[in-house]
């Protein structure tokens, strides 16, 4: 097979003058030069360098193919130069995802952390759906994408990692009048089905969320009556401080909405994960390694003073 690596050998040989000036440059030994040489000659069946005491000279074919040599030894220049200019860039690039709570939440002081250690670095960030988070990874548009998750998540492509970062519990929040409020010591969790009779503010049909709640009132032996239903926690919240209903809320999600107090939620115990998803070979943007280390050391922190102030 004749390889265009050869072409550039000979190039190397006519600009240099001797095979071991271009095993240097080539970072191989002078024994497997002349080998690949010896190969060259053979495959087309010509002589191509003729040798002295003094050093190495081209015969006039091997001249003819040392020109070809030389326009794939200057593309390699090229590339390499190219790859260094982007390398430089990538090692300073971050573009990241999260979903809503995450980007009000985690992001922030991780964000501030990275700006103290790298204030060079160029970050973005983008205000994603967590079922998005997996496929902008994927395509090469986000670096790390924050997505949270009701199931088990299937397992991710091959060159994709996903990274467990914090079990988000679901607490109930009531308007901070009502009856259950008022006798229920703040530490003390509600059960679910003490709020059969209530009206509800839920998640939307079809939402992973709703299909865990619509399951933890079933096994409560209950069917909730929904009076409002919406796509964010915050109009959640604040729909429950009009006294329209209660609702079921992620930690991280909590307000702490004028009107409104919350309950730890007791068994069935419900919760969401939230995952960072990184490529898996991250050589290549620094920064996401540097990152998820960060933003783990904020999901333990956040989970510790949740622990702590109950």
């Amino acid at each position: 097979m004749r390889e265009p690596g050869r072409l550039r050998l000979l190039a190397l040989i006519e600009r240099h003058g001797s095979l071991a000036a271009a095993a240097h440059v080539l970072g191989l030994t002078p024994a497997a030069v002349t080998q690949q040489v010896t190969r060259a000659e053979r495959d087309w069946n010509v002589p191509l360098v003729l040798r002295s005491p003094r050093g190495a000279t081209l015969t006039a074919a091997g001249r003819l193919l040392a020109e070809h040599g030389r326009v794939i030894d200057q593309q390699m220049h090229e590339a390499d130069a190219r790859l260094a200019v982007l390398l430089g860039h990538l090692s300073l690039r971050l573009r990241v995802g999260a979903f809503q709570a995450a980007a009000l939440h985690l992001l922030p002081p991780a964000l501030t952390a990275l700006r103290h250690r790298h204030p060079d670095a160029d970050v973005s960030v983008e205000d994603i759906l967590s079922e998005h988070g997996v496929d902008e990874v994927a395509a090469g548009r986000l670096d790390l994408a924050v997505i949270a998750s009701w199931a088990p998540l299937p397992d991710p492509p091959p060159h994709l990692t996903v990274h467990p970062l914090l079990l988000d519990p679901m607490v109930v929040v009531l308007p901070d009048d009502h009856p259950l409020a008022e006798r229920t010591p703040v530490d003390a969790p509600l059960h679910l089905d003490e709020l059969r009779d209530e009206s509800w503010v839920t998640i939307r049909a079809g939402h992973a969320a709703r299909q865990q709640f619509d399951q933890a009132a079933a096994e409560a032996g209950f069917t909730p009556r929904i009076r409002f239903q919406t796509a964010s926690y915050d109009v959640a919240q604040a729909l429950v401080g009009t006294g329209i209903g209660v609702a079921l809320v992620s930690r991280l999600a909590l307000t702490r909405r004028p009107g409104t107090t919350h309950r730890e939620l007791a068994r069935p115990w419900l919760h969401r994960q939230l995952h960072a998803v990184t490529a898996a070979e991250a050589s290549l943007t620094p920064l996401a390694v540097v990152f998820l280390t960060l933003l783990r050391d904020i999901a333990e922190d956040t989970a510790t003073t949740w622990t702590v102030h109950g």
